[in-house]
């Protein structure tokens, strides 16, 4: 009698998390549905390619920063891993909606959340998306392990129809069923602090939302300027974009070399920029740093080399200052060490 109610309420349980498995089920699937199917965004140097948007996460990811800048300066490991996610997020997706071995593509749902949470819990342009995304997959994925399927469910289908594998541990812990653990209570109280304890700690970390100042750091683009140096004919710098909405790029339309009380020794405009030579840009990342039809354009998490001509500039001495100028007004300084 009392294994039949416990099975009965660990049935229950699945059965009351179907809509959530359903809707974080198709979540996943539809990164593979969006990928492939509707459009192809496994191509490299293709628009909306998926390695790209990878590269946004880069400059303020939690963690796993070398993981995502070994990708990125590896375009081949990069697209390869970009269609094994992609087939895992079909795989975990599609098994979650369907009900199938539900604890272990639970597992594969909590590391996906974690792995968004990580790499891109900072974006979000009007709010915390990618940081709500990532925590509430992360606890949902939790909770999926936890409940398993009920009777919509093909876990359930295969323990109804008595098939010998449904009786074993290995499948209470990996499918459905009543979860083997001694004490359920201490398990769920103990991973429920740990996930809210990631949950404030991220939020904090990236968007200061438990104390202190709030900050957004995909609101407006930033730049950083170093390695600068010049001879008599070339000036060199490294210019990285680090913060700013992933679906905007910066747009640079004026470069400024002056002296030290602010005189421009040499400047490039707008026009110049969208038609500045890609032999003088040498791109670190997928994400590159290219003339647009009106400016320069930095997408986020783009970081590039840049060689400027200087032949014009008589006083080379003078040199003191380089300046970024973007269409939104914003601009950067860098003094230019001699």
């Amino acid at each position: 009698m009392k294994h039949t109610t416990n099975s009965q309420s660990s049935n229950l349980a699945g059965l009351y998390t179907l809509s959530l498995r359903m809707v974080i089920g198709w979540t996943y699937f539809s990164a593979f549905w969006r990928r492939l199917i509707l459009e192809n965004k496994l191509i490299p140097d293709e628009k909306g390619y998926i390695g790209e948007k990878f590269n946004h996460f880069l400059p303020n990811a939690l963690g796993i920063k070398p993981i995502i800048e070994y990708l990125v300066t590896h375009p081949d490991a990069l697209q390869r891993s970009m269609m094994m996610f992609t087939i895992i997020e079909a795989i975990v997706g599609l098994f979650i909606i369907l009900g199938l071995f539900t604890r272990l593509m639970s597992i594969g749902i909590f590391s996906l959340a974690l792995g968004i949470l990580l790499g891109s819990g900072w974006l979000g342009t009007t709010c915390l998306d990618e940081w709500q995304i990532g925590v509430l997959g992360v606890a949902g994925g939790f909770v999926l392990f936890l409940s398993g399927s009920g009777d919509y469910s093909l876990d359930n289908y295969l323990i109804r129809k008595n098939k010998t594998f449904t009786q074993t541990k290995w499948f209470q812990w990996l499918g459905s069923g009543k979860l083997p653990i001694s004490q359920p209570k201490v398990f769920v109280l103990i991973g429920s602090l740990i996930i809210f304890g990631l949950t404030l700690y991220t939020n904090q970390y990236f968007h200061g939302g438990v104390w202190g100042t709030l900050h957004n750091k995909s609101v407006k683009p930033k730049l950083e300027i170093s390695n600068i140096s010049h001879n008599n004919s070339d000036l060199k710098f490294e210019v990285y974009r680090t913060e700013g909405a992933d679906v905007y790029g910066s747009f640079l339309i004026g470069i400024h070399i002056l002296d030290k009380n602010g005189k421009i020794l040499k400047e490039i405009d707008h026009k110049e920029l969208s038609k500045f030579s890609k032999d003088n840009i040498k791109n670190h990342y997928v994400a590159k740093v290219k003339p647009g039809k009106h400016s320069l354009v930095i997408p986020l998490g783009a970081k590039a080399d840049m060689n400027i001509r200087i032949n014009d500039i008589i006083q080379k001495d003078a040199i003191h200052t380089l300046k970024l100028i973007d269409i939104s007004g914003l601009e950067w300084v860098q003094a230019i060490q001699q």
